[in-house]
């Protein structure tokens, strides 16, 4: 089945709605700016206090559907155990919010969260909630992602722990392409 703003616009003001939330604009260009091979540094902590860990991995970022989404997918190595995550980001044209969902090979579950832009500082930041597999319970969550120049970023990933937030993942990636 085949849907278009055509099949549900009622008038030419719904339609030019339509066609607007559907147009990707300024924040969908500034993710294309990423699109490339990107290698990454990530270290993570377990607890705070918890010495790091640390691991290497690389990242695929590309436009889909048209410059509407940002499909990321990641590999590497933890703990000796392959790692691939896959991600997909876009900003709600009508809501002025980015949306992201992650998912990988560590768990079975899909994180979601959303969150906005600050131009000042070159940061989006969302949050969401994530699986915590140890309690089983879902923990709120937030992930800051800084665009430091446009060769590099780092993201940072907190978790809530009895009401304090924790940095639990920070990853600088440096575009190898």
């Amino acid at each position: 089945m085949i849907f278009s703003p055509k099949t549900f616009a009622q008038s030419q003001e719904e339609m030019d709605k339509w066609m607007a939330y559907m147009t990707p604009g300024a924040m969908h260009q500034m993710l294309a700016k990423s699109n490339g091979t990107w290698n990454e540094e990530l270290t993570m902590w377990n607890a705070p206090g918890a010495p790091p860990q640390k691991m290497t991995a690389s990242c695929e970022m590309k436009m889909i559907m048209d410059g509407r989404y940002q499909e990321e997918r990641h590999t590497g190595s933890f703990n000796n155990m392959p790692f691939e995550g896959y991600s997909i980001i876009g900003y709600d044209n009508n809501k002025k919010v980015f949306q992201s969902m992650w998912i990988d090979n560590m768990g079975t579950g899909i994180s979601h969260m959303e969150g906005t832009y600050d131009a000042a500082t070159k940061m989006v930041t969302l949050t969401g909630k994530m699986m915590d597999a140890m309690t089983g319970k879902e923990q709120d969550v937030k992930q800051t992602w800084k665009l430091v120049d446009d060769n590099t970023q780092v993201v940072e990933m907190y978790n809530m722990t009895g009401g304090q937030e924790f940095k639990t993942m920070e990853i600088k990636l440096t575009r190898k392409s």
